[in-house]
């Protein structure tokens, strides 16, 4: 995919980027990304951290022949924040198409992964949510889960109630649904159909014995082994478990790691989300059943995403050239 429309490559900042995207366009990109995973002709490269004193550094690229590209998404961490800058590469010429900023194409990137889980193994009339976790990446989730099922109640617990109420108004006004503000975690999973976990826990915020036969699981908060946000029986009863990569959950995914410690077999029945959606593995058997989708977030999201930013930047002259870089 060499860069036709000039010889430099294009610098997004976070404006750029949220103006550029939507959301229907990012699931699909995210969906195709899964399939070409699933079918094997998509590369993923997990996610490596850097621990230095009280910072980190997080570094994690992949590519999508298919697409004609390539990329890379570096992003640190510290108290003083989360910083996130990708880069894009043609995988015809080697060239770099663009450097953006990232955290609202991962938020949508990371929303549109638990839509594609959700259109794959919820039932097809589930049409109420219970979330979990009302930080910065809930809303992409309740965004991205409604534009693929049907969804007119929204149940949602924070431990912080403000919080929890801002989130609820907002979405209100965005999505125009029912957004009711509960007291517990598990108050905002009783009687739903999706279960939306986003949150930086480090212990189960939800429990086994409160899912109901039918329901769907997407788990997107933890991405590092000692955090975790199911307990081991949400896994046991589980009859589904797929997850994004299984390289990088193996790493990562704090949910398995901690199951598979306890004696649960988690890891001989998960299976990579694009198995299911290219048929090679399995989704849901019955209405009965519980299905889970444990979302690292993996580079090849990020790639295509950013693929498809770069093209709407340069269709509508958004961005500015990133100086030192010619064909």
């Amino acid at each position: 995919m060499p860069n036709e429309l000039g010889s430099m490559a294009l610098f997004l900042r976070e404006d750029d980027v949220t103006r550029l995207l939507r959301m229907d366009d990012v699931i699909a990109a995210v969906d195709g990304a899964f399939r070409e995973h699933g079918a094997g002709r998509a590369v993923n490269r997990p996610r490596q951290r850097t621990i230095a004193d009280g910072a980190a550094l997080h570094v994690m690229s992949g590519g999508v022949p298919s697409a004609g590209v390539m990329g890379l998404k570096a992003y640190s961490s510290a108290r003083t924040g989360t910083r996130f800058l990708s880069m894009l590469y043609s995988t015809q010429t080697g060239e770099l198409l663009a450097v953006m900023e990232a955290n609202a194409l991962g938020q949508m990137r990371t929303g549109a992964a638990s839509a594609v889980a959700t259109r794959a193994l919820a039932r097809p009339e589930a049409g109420s949510v219970g979330v979990i976790g009302t930080g910065r990446q809930a809303r992409s989730q309740l965004l991205a889960v409604s534009r693929v099922r049907p969804i007119a109640l929204a149940k949602c617990y924070s431990r912080t109630k403000p919080r929890a109420e801002a989130f609820a108004g907002a979405m209100i006004e965005e999505l125009g649904m029912e957004v009711a503000v509960v007291g517990s975690a598990q108050e905002a999973v009783e009687d739903v159909d999706v279960i939306i976990t986003i949150t930086s826990a480090r212990e189960p915020v939800l429990l086994g014995s409160w899912l109901r036969p039918g329901v769907h699981i997407n788990a997107a908060g933890a991405n590092a082994a000692g955090r975790r946000e199911l307990d081991a029986e949400a896994v046991v009863r589980s009859a589904v478990i797929a997850v994004d990569d299984l390289d990088q959950a193996r790493t990562e995914c704090g949910d398995l790691i901690h199951a598979d410690a306890a004696g649960v077999a988690a890891w001989d029945r998960a299976v990579e989300l694009g198995t299911i959606l290219t048929g090679r593995a399995p989704g849901r058997g019955t209405a009965d059943e519980i299905t889970l989708f444990e979302s690292q977030g993996i580079a090849i999201e990020d790639v295509v995403t950013m693929k498809l930013a770069y093209e709407r930047a340069r269709a509508a002259g958004v961005g500015v050239p990133f100086p030192g870089t010619t064909a």
